[in-house]
């Protein structure tokens, strides 16, 4: 099932085997079934979550198995993307180029806005990793398109390399993510929206995840709005 988003993640994908391979003990620790769950990969005593999708949709499943197990996140984070194309959904890539697209570290706070009853808790580790992958486009014929609608659809994401991780514990590992001077109060939205180079819409979505995770605290309104300090 594929994603409205040309540049999406979000399917069942080999970008998803592949982090499996890499975070597992060894191939023979990747979808190990545990009681109702079927579990990404086990390393030493961590079970690990490949979440290229919506943290949204294992959010039950995570909140149930850090009650008795130690448990790690990883949310793949684009950041540079390779478009590679097909003439036909058998043939040979024919064309590849860098699309202009850049992932960031902040993308994740759009996705945490679902996960704020999760994280953080005390045997739950989300961690960033920062890739670069190859998308594998293919004409789609599948049903009529309108003139402004591209006639392919992404038929696989492959990892090229992983950048770097970021590993995210506690909500002062969250906040440090906005690099805005805890030692700074009050601030605003609008100081939030200064310190990541981000707009002001984008920059309350971060608030309203900080605050949710305990990150920040309200303490009081001004013209400018809600203002707030570190937790």
């Amino acid at each position: 099932m594929a994603s409205n988003r040309s540049d999406s993640v979000t399917v069942e994908t080999s970008l998803h085997q592949q982090l499996k391979l890499h975070y597992a003990a060894d191939q023979s620790q990747t979808e190990v079934v545990m009681g109702r769950y079927r579990i990404d990969a086990i390393r030493d005593d961590e079970l690990i979550e490949i979440q290229c999708a919506s943290l949204s949709a294992i959010k039950p499943k995570i909140k149930a198995l850090v009650k008795r197990h130690r448990v790690r996140v990883v949310k793949p984070i684009v950041m540079r993307t390779r478009i590679a194309k097909k003439k036909t959904a058998k043939g040979k890539i024919h064309t590849r180029r860098m699309s202009p697209k850049r992932g960031c570290v902040l993308d994740l706070f759009e996705d945490l806005i679902y996960f704020t009853k999760v994280f953080p808790s005390e045997n739950l580790t989300l961690e960033i990793a920062l890739v670069h992958v190859e998308q594998v486009r293919v004409p789609d014929r599948t049903r009529r398109r309108r003139r402004w609608q591209k006639d392919y659809r992404v038929e696989d994401v492959k990892l090229e390399s992983i950048e770097s991780s970021i590993e995210l514990q506690t909500a002062a590992d969250l906040y440090q993510l906005i690099g805005l001077d805890p030692s700074r109060t009050p601030f605003t939205t609008e100081d939030i929206a200064q310190a990541t180079g981000r707009p002001r819409w984008f920059a309350q979505k971060i608030a309203y995840v900080l605050k949710h995770t305990t990150a920040i605290q309200p303490i009081g309104r001004n013209r400018s709005g809600i203002l707030y300090r570190a937790a």
